[in-house]
């Protein structure tokens, strides 16, 4: 598969589930824009990525803000001129609470990172993406989004507002051939624990090698039908 010419567009950049990403995707050809709150983080991953300046955008934005998503949006249209790949990776968790023991704070927090910056990253590249006639936008969702477990209700709040966002937009999205998917992980294993020391718990842990697998799939030509879907990376459910 090459993506030479395509462009995807990389939110909360700093984690390691965006290096790896980057990685392929620009092994790929694909041009990045790489959108996150922590500049070190970005400027990192850019060094890191060795890249030619033309092939790589890197802006600091903080998504749950409208404006800054669309001073982004704005930014990555100046330099390419297109977007074909929104990839939200954004997002954080919160849990070892009941809910009369969480503070409405915890719940504003996962509001936040999961369903508001998911709205304001769509309403920003969605015409990029629809003026090519071609684009995915894929998300990291949770199980957690419809089975919530106890200590976790801010967290699985956020993860199925996010959810049903996606959901929505997919069905919007028919007949333009632009798709919406989202990737369930139960537990993102950014020190690759389930390989290093194996347990039965970790088993069902998701490494960034294969959440950026699954997305690579989904850019593919060959994903083209794949739409609307909620894709489980995290084996039997725990």
């Amino acid at each position: 598969m090459s993506l030479k010419n395509r462009t995807a567009v990389i939110s909360g950049a700093g984690g390691e589930v965006a290096a790896v990403l980057a990685r392929n995707l620009a092994a790929q050809g694909a041009n990045l824009a790489l959108l996150g709150r922590n500049p070190e983080k970005l400027e990192a991953l850019r060094s890191a990525l060795a890249l030619p300046e033309a092939r790589v955008l890197v802006q600091e934005a903080d998504l749950s803000e409208p404006d800054a998503a669309g001073s982004a949006a704005a930014a990555v249209a100046e330099k390419y001129g297109r977007v074909d790949a929104l990839l939200h990776l954004a997002g954080g968790w919160t849990g070892g609470k009941t809910l009369l023991e969480a503070a409405p704070g915890d719940l504003q927090s996962m509001l936040e990172q999961h369903v508001w910056t998911s709205f304001h990253a769509v309403r920003a590249f969605l015409p990029l993406l629809l003026a090519n006639g071609w684009g995915r936008v894929i998300m990291i969702g949770s199980p957690f989004a419809a089975r919530p477990n106890a200590r976790g209700g801010p967290y699985a709040i956020g993860k199925a507002g996010q959810e049903a966002l996606l959901l929505a937009l997919s069905q919007e999205l028919r007949g333009t051939g632009v798709t919406a998917n989202l990737l369930q992980a139960r537990t993102i294993d950014a020190t690759r624990e389930k390989l290093s020391a194996p347990t039965a718990a970790n088993a069902l842990w998701t490494t960034p090698e294969e959440l950026s697998a699954a997305v690579l799939f989904l850019l593919s030509e060959e994903a083209g039908t794949i739409n609307g879907a909620r894709i489980p990376l995290f084996g039997a459910y725990g």
